[in-house]
């Protein structure tokens, strides 16, 4: 009878821990389905409206419109100052864009949920900065060939660099801005500080984006290696700070 009871109570001293292991295991799914989880929704909710690609578009072409019909540019002072204009508009384009990143979860009130659901918080960081590289990759993509046009630029010949420049320097404007958009999200003037506090941080990105593309553009054209190599170096210590830190920002 004792050894009956003792057994019994080894069993169920030892069934709580054998179930959260279990439950722990079960819960610890892939990255990669779970980021593309969240990844699909943002596009589809996203291509139900439209207005965030919309709006940002039309923003970017405006900015690149007011600019060009400004200064009137020549050919020269295109290659030198283009540049900076593009990506002032890139700058622009992101901000707007990034800023909802996290607000339609926090007006559905699904970020409970999703931190409740059987996936990886990085999945979460994963999937949303996916969806906004892709957003903000589909508004650049519109706008260099009408700042090629309006500037009279050719970009044609130096188009494989100005990708790998635009990929760059688009990644390093997505990672600090959608981690920032989960910080932001529920300050009551997210609006004036989502661009406060991203403005420092991109500043180097956007030097080193700026000059990579002026190379690029120049007459004749010059290989950045230098601004590549410090546009890579910068992409991976966001993506580093952004792994260590995203897990305990969602948990806040």
């Amino acid at each position: 009878m004792a050894t009956q009871t003792h057994s019994a109570s080894e069993q169920g001293v030892s069934s709580p821990s054998s179930t959260s292991i279990n439950s722990s295991a079960s819960s610890s799914l892939p990255l990669w389905p779970g980021a593309w989880a969240i990844f699909a929704k943002e596009v589809r909710a996203e291509l139900r409206t439209r207005e965030l690609l919309v709006t940002t578009a039309v923003f970017a072409l405006t900015v690149v419109f007011m600019f060009s019909f400004s200064f009137d540019p020549t050919s020269e002072e295109s290659r030198r100052f283009g540049p900076g204009l593009l990506w002032i508009a890139f700058l622009f384009a992101g901000t707007l864009m990034l800023e909802p990143a996290f607000l339609r979860e926090q007006a559905n009130d699904t970020l409970a949920a999703l931190r409740l659901a059987p996936i990886s918080p990085y999945a979460i960081l994963l999937g949303k900065t996916l969806a906004n590289l892709l957003f903000l990759a589909i508004a650049e993509a519109l706008l260099v060939p009408v700042f090629a046009v309006f500037y009279n630029v050719g970009i044609t010949a130096v188009l494989p660099g100005l990708v790998l420049v635009c990929l760059l320097g688009t990644l390093g404007i997505v990672v600090p801005g959608t981690i920032f958009s989960a910080l932001t999200a529920q300050a009551r003037m997210r609006e004036l500080l989502l661009p406060l506090l991203l403005l420092p941080i991109l500043t180097p990105i956007l030097i080193a984006a700026t000059e990579a593309t002026a190379a690029l553009l120049s007459d004749p054209p010059e290989w950045p290696s230098m601004a590549l190599k410090l546009l890579a170096g910068a992409d991976i210590i966001f993506l580093t700070v952004a792994y260590f830190l995203f897990e305990s920002l969602l948990e806040e």
